[in-house]
Parts: C-alpha cells; structure tokens; sequence
C-alpha cells in the first residue's frame, strides 16, 4: 500500500501522536517514517480516498499537534509516496532545503486574514467622491431606461470597487507587517477584497491579534475582518 505523508520535522521533534489517528474510514495507525536528521509522520495510504470532512479533519488534528511542539513542513492533504522507504530516500535527498524551510518556520505561525465591505458604504463612498459616477448615477435615476448609462455606471463602480479595495487592503496589510514576520497574498473572493496570510513569531501572537482588532475598530462597523490562526504554514512552504 502507499504511504500517505501528513508532515516533516526535524529528527528531534517530540512527535506526540498518542490519540490520533491517520485518514481513512478505518482510521489508520500513524507512524514515523526517519531520514538522516528529519522525519515525516506517515500512515498507509487507504484506498479511494476522497477529501471528505473526517478525513480533512483527520489530517488537519495531526498538524495542530504537531505544530504545538515545534517545527513542522505541513503537507496538503493527500500527498502519497509509493512506501516508508520512498518517503525515507526523500528526506535524504531535499535534506538541505527541508532543513532550511524548517528553520525558517521555526517558533512562527501562520494566519489568514480575509476582509470585506458592506457593499452599500463602498457604493455611497464612490458616488459622493467620483464626479462621474455621480453624474452618471443621477442621468440613470432620471432615466431608468437609459441602458447604456447604466452599463458605463456599472462599469466605473465595478473599477472603483477594485481600485479602492487593493488601496485599503494594502493599507491594512502595512499596518500588520510590523507585527509578522512575512506575509503572502492570495487570490480574494468576494465578498472579500482582500486574503492575506502572515508569519508571526509564536510569541508575538496575541500582539498581531490585537494589532488585527484595532485595525478593525479603526475602519468601523462597515468592514468585517475574519482572522483564522494559529495554521499550518501552508503559505510559507
């Protein structure tokens, strides 16, 4: 059978997995697979496995404790090698550059940021601050049936949405960075215009939390922040 891989460590990791158990509707018996110096913390691979609730959430409790106790390379969720012995020559082989990602890691966490705005103050925002937007959001109030300036409004307010949401995501993200250790943007869908993860010292994470709540309180009631952490530093690998 193949070996599923849930993670890499350093050789000296504590690797407490008493209690847990691997994905697989037989919920399979983890182990640890070891190289020269790191080790990856494995399971046998079972058959058709599909990304199912569970079995996500399988993977995912592996990573949270691991990551309680130190450095950890988090692996999605499904990656297989053909045995413990593949897995083994692996840990050898990408030795350098797992042990350099593995320093980098060390004592940081990562966390997701996602923002959003009550659609309604943007658009208020925009037509009270464009002269042509608001020009052309009056002409369509006087004719509703006028097809074409409703098409142009639709357009600059769908442009203005964009330009004034980057703008304030990379205000926000300024605000944080001096709390993080690095930061890597993602793609945002809506309603959110801005998905950003940070690398934060563990020592500094109830800092960056509360630099994350005073950044919302300072925006106000028309923006939702949705902060997800502590997270396997999916971002940062």
């Amino acid at each position: 059978m193949p070996t599923y891989v849930y993670a890499i460590t350093p050789g000296d990791h504590p690797l407490d997995l008493d209690g847990l158990q691997g994905v697989g509707a037989e919920r399979t018996e983890l182990r640890v697979v070891r190289g020269a110096e790191l080790a990856a913390v494995v399971s046998t691979a079972p058959e058709g496995l599909r990304a199912k609730r569970r079995d996500l959430a399988a993977h995912d409790a592996v990573l949270q404790r691991l990551m309680a106790d130190g450095a950890v390379l988090p692996l999605r969720f499904g990656l297989m090698g053909p045995d413990d012995a593949a897995v083994a020559a692996v840990l050898d082989a990408e030795l350098d550059t797992y042990r350099a990602k593995l320093r980098d890691l060390d004592g940081r966490l990562e966390y997701n940021l996602k923002v959003a705005r009550d659609e309604a103050d943007a658009l208020r925002e925009i037509v009270e601050e464009n002269p042509e937007a608001r020009r052309l959001n009056e002409d369509a109030r006087r004719d509703p049936g006028a097809h074409d300036v409703k098409v142009r409004l639709g357009e600059l307010i769908s442009q203005e949405m964009q330009r004034r949401g980057g703008a304030t995501g990379a205000q926000i993200v300024d605000a944080l960075l001096p709390f993080a250790v690095d930061h890597a943007p993602a793609d945002a869908a809506e309603p959110h215009f801005l998905n950003v993860s940070f690398l934060v010292e563990r020592d500094a994470a109830a800092k960056f939390s509360q630099a994350v709540h005073e950044d919302a309180e300072r925006r106000g009631d028309a923006f939702t922040y949705h902060l997800h952490g502590p997270l396997p530093a999916y971002s940062f690998v």
